[in-house]
């Protein structure tokens, strides 16, 4: 009881302090507005300023210094107990006026103020429209209200039904658009009619809406499908059936579902699906994302909102297509070879599952009875097998469900066939990254070739045979062909093309790059030897990185020590196994200066290392003696 009695004194004291401020605010005069403190755009006040009796200054009423400021600025003033002033052109929102008294040797002191409100009347409101989510849900209208009143307005929405009935719900914020009646129409009478009409109102004016007239049908929205799943029939993409859940009064659902990996839909709707839906066209081994939206008519009313996705990986199949298998030959012996075979993977859309071996079979089919069998989880296998016999190959992909059709390859001496060479292969530089082959049919037997595979890996110097080998198959009738996967740029590439025919085979090389430039540095000369009158130079290769493309020549240079006449060189066509090469040239006793360069298409690279050489004449014996009287580096 002692806790009220605090309380109710404490609003007391509250509500007398800030009464005690209106009345000290403007205790000494008043402001007044004409024609009325709240105003159309546009509108022009009146403004006065009084002062009540004995409030001026002491000595004279003369000296009474009346000053209007709009917020802080001084915009009027006058002698005397009052003032007046018109004001035009204020802008929409709140204008503080304020009226003070100034006297002589003292402190402007604050009289009394006012607040103007500046505002326009509500427009019409606009595209009015109500929903109810859901079957249970409630009743809400949103609408469009037009330009800013800047000004307190009220709005009021009314909902007219059957039976007279009526319901109202207002909100004051004059940024109001949207209101729930907080009632549920039901689906006794789908066709009953229903007028909505929101009205809005502030001091300058009010407007209505043009009403609204709807059904149960035309604004209920269903809520969205729940619980989605989706069920394969022995395990078969062939036999899917999704499932979901609905409101008890909707009839028509679509359906979207699509690849995780692709942004288009594919849609389906259904009447009266009851909570399922067979799919007849999804891929296998695919994962994929399903929705579905919801709607109580054919005609009338609204989608609901599309359900949460359902994510599904729909079951393997027994993989298509038939694998990519190449091959290459190394003889071991004169009785022995090894044949290692290359396949490339199938596609997603061919494996159709997860590839868990290939299985293997090399045959010789002149005997009949040699059979070699094999299960390997790699994309390459090798295996050791006589020279003599006419042997194949048959490669296929298993994943849970099935193997592929065999590939069969037959194994021939691919270069075998001299009269199947195609000829000549030329090589060029296509596109950003690209490599162009082109090469001529056979002149004699054009007509047997069944197919041309072109072959290309990077080349080294030492021939390198586990650089990774790349190939593609183009028809009989093509003549040219563009590398573009696995192809770098300023690397030099072996290429060959085969035509293949039957247990025949004829091929031709070239080289090629996609970019080059001239060469980053020269060869090294290692050593220089005397042989019978001439010189035999050798030099290490140059790094595969510093070649920047592929090499055509070497240039050696030499010219007389301390001599300023140009010198003179020899240019040795590149050849990948060649390291040395023999000068006949130089004379006897002659000191010379010696070094290298190398050459691409795109130019020449600076010298390689300076080597300096005096021919001894016949003395080769002394010369194999002392080696460093022939070079010094």
């Amino acid at each position: 009881m002692a806790h009220r009695g605090c309380s109710l004194a404490l609003i007391f004291i509250i509500m007398w302090l800030l009464i005690k401020a209106k009345i000290d605010e403007c205790r000494r005069g008043d402001v007044t507005v004409k024609p009325s403190r709240v105003i159309l755009l546009g509108s022009t006040v009146n403004i006065s300023c009084t002062l009540k009796p004995r409030q001026g200054c002491l000595n004279n009423s003369r000296h009474n210094k009346l000053i209007l400021y709009k917020f802080d600025r001084r915009i009027n003033f006058h002698h005397g107990h009052s003032l007046n002033s018109q004001v035009t052109g204020l802008p929409l929102g709140t204008t503080l006026f304020v009226c003070k008294l100034a006297c002589i040797n003292s402190d402007e002191i604050q009289i009394c103020g006012a607040e103007i409100l500046v505002g326009v009347a509500p427009e019409q409101p606009q595209n009015l429209s109500c929903i109810q989510k859901g079957e249970q849900g409630t009743v809400a209208c949103t609408w469009d209200r037009g330009r800013d009143t800047h000004l307190y307005t009220e709005y009021t929405l009314q909902l007219s039904g059957p039976k007279n009935l009526t319901w109202q719900k207002q909100c004051k914020d004059h940024y109001c658009d949207y209101l729930d009646f907080g009632i549920n129409l039901t689906p006794e009478s789908p066709e009953s009619s229903f007028t909505a009409k929101v009205t809005a109102v502030n001091s300058l004016g009010s407007s209505s809406s043009f009403p609204s007239t709807f059904t149960f049908l035309d604004i209920v929205r269903p809520l969205p499908p729940w619980d989605i799943r989706i069920s394969f029939q022995k395990a078969s993409v062939s036999r899917c059936t999704l499932y979901w859940r609905d409101e008890g009064l909707v009839l028509l659902n679509r359906l979207r579902y699509r690849p995780n990996n692709s942004r288009l839909w594919n849609m389906v709707n259904v009447t009266k699906a009851k909570g399922r839906h067979d799919l007849l066209d999804l891929k296998p081994f695919t994962e994929y994302e399903f929705q579905i939206s919801s709607k109580l008519h054919l005609f009338k009313g609204s989608w609901s909102d599309w359900s949460e996705s359902l994510r599904a990986q729909t079951p393997e199949e027994e993989p298509t297509g038939m694998l990519d298998v190449w091959y290459v030959k190394r003889h071991l012996d004169y009785s022995r070879q090894q044949i290692s075979l290359l396949w490339k993977n199938l596609s997603v859309s061919e494996a159709r599952g997860k590839i868990l071996h290939y299985e293997v079979i090399l045959q010789e089919l002149t005997g009949g009875k040699a059979m070699i069998q094999n299960i390997t989880g790699h994309t390459f296998w090798s295996t050791v097998i006589p020279r003599t016999g006419n042997w194949t190959v048959a490669v296929s992909a298993a994943n849970s469900k099935g193997s592929s059709r065999p590939t069969r390859v037959n194994i021939t001496n691919l270069c075998g066939a001299g009269l199947l060479a195609p000829r000549p292969v030329s090589a060029y530089s296509e596109g950003k990254d690209g490599i162009r082959v082109i090469w001529q049919p056979p002149r004699k037997a054009p007509s047997a070739v069944q197919e041309y595979v072109v072959e290309w890996r990077e080349l080294h110097p030492k021939g390198d045979t586990q650089v990774p080998l790349n190939w593609l198959r183009s028809p009989p009738y093509n003549v040219s062909a563009l590398i573009s996967e696995n192809v770098k740029p300023y690397i030099c590439y072996e290429i060959h093309v085969y035509a293949l025919s039957g247990y025949q085979g004829g091929c031709t090389s070239t080289l090629g790059n996609s970019k080059h430039e001239a060469p980053r540095s020269g060869p090294h000369v290692n050593a220089i030897t005397e042989e019978k009158g001439s010189v035999l130079i050798s030099w290490n290769s140059i790094p595969v990185q510093e070649q920047m493309g592929c090499l055509l020549h070497y240039r050696i240079y030499w010219k007389e020590r301390d001599s300023n006449s140009q010198p003179q060189f020899c240019e040795i066509p590149y050849r990948v196994s060649q390291n040395s090469h023999p000068i006949n040239s130089l004379q006897p006793r002659v000191t010379y200066v010696l070094w290298m360069t190398a050459l691409t298409a795109a130019g020449e690279s600076s010298p390689g290392n300076e080597r300096e050489i005096c021919l001894q004449g016949e003395d080769t014996a002394a010369l194999g003696q002392a080696p460093d009287r022939l070079a010094h580096s």
